[in-house]
């Protein structure tokens, strides 16, 4: 008996672990706008002329994660397959962080490539990006730990906020020692989520809301100019 023949994708990026490749199709499904039964002969006829078109869904496999994808297209017989346009419905892409310092932006992107590879290196890199994160906001201490509390008495951080970073910490030293233990693929998304939170608030939280205030600024000038123009047509009507 032979395998049928291996399916893959172009070089699509994973949501679950950001590795850019090919990704398998394991299962398809077509889902025809046809319909199955008809009402008359002459709508049997009519639709026999119809070209076929439908929805495809196909679930893909990404081979460094072993994480699927779920995603769906519009296809028809009239369709040339370089115009058809995939939604992915699962798992849906994460948002880009705003705001983040050039290094630390990058210290992050870094830190996303090796997340599929390994998650103790991953939470040693997201670890540095704490201190680089001090390092910016000019933190003062002897170690993470105190700096951290030093943001919280600035106010560049909640105090809550100290607790998710003291516990990224202490992960980030469980995967730098060997002797207190090896995290895994589960951790991964806490990792993701205690980073996530403090880089938002530290950066992205503050540069959206400076963007919002410009906009705002720009649309009240907007007014202004609108409503002079309008004052001065109504003094001098033509």
């Amino acid at each position: 008996m032979t395998n049928p023949k291996r399916q893959t994708t172009g070089f699509i990026t994973c949501n679950h672990c950001g590795n850019h490749s090919p990704m398998d199709i394991v299962a398809e499904y077509y889902h025809s706008l046809k319909p199955s039964t008809y009402d008359s002969p002459e709508d049997e006829y009519y639709y026999s002329y119809q070209p076929d078109e439908g929805y495809k869904y196909e679930l893909l496999l990404c081979l460094a994660c072993k994480g699927v994808t779920l995603w769906k297209y519009f296809d028809a017989d009239y369709i040339d397959p370089e115009e058809i346009t995939v939604d992915t419905l699962y798992p849906l892409a994460r948002s880009k962080l705003s705001g983040l310092p050039y290094q630390i932006q990058n210290a992050y992107e870094i830190s996303l490539k090796v997340r599929v590879i390994d998650a103790n290196a991953y939470a040693v890199l997201l670890g540095r990006i704490l201190e680089m994160v001090c390092a910016d906001r000019k933190a003062t201490g002897k170690d993470l730990y105190n700096k951290l509390n030093d943001l919280a008495a600035k106010g560049e951080i909640p105090g809550k906020l100290v607790g998710v970073a003291d516990q990224l910490r202490h992960l980030r030293n469980v995967g730098a020692h060997a002797s207190l233990g090896e995290l895994t693929k589960e951790e991964i998304p806490i990792l993701d989520d205690l980073c996530r939170a403090i880089l938002e608030y530290v950066y992205s939280a503050p540069y959206l809301a400076n963007k919002a205030q410009q906009q705002l600024k720009r649309l009240k000038e907007k007014w202004a100019k609108k409503e002079e123009v309008s004052d001065k047509y109504s003094e001098n009507p033509e």
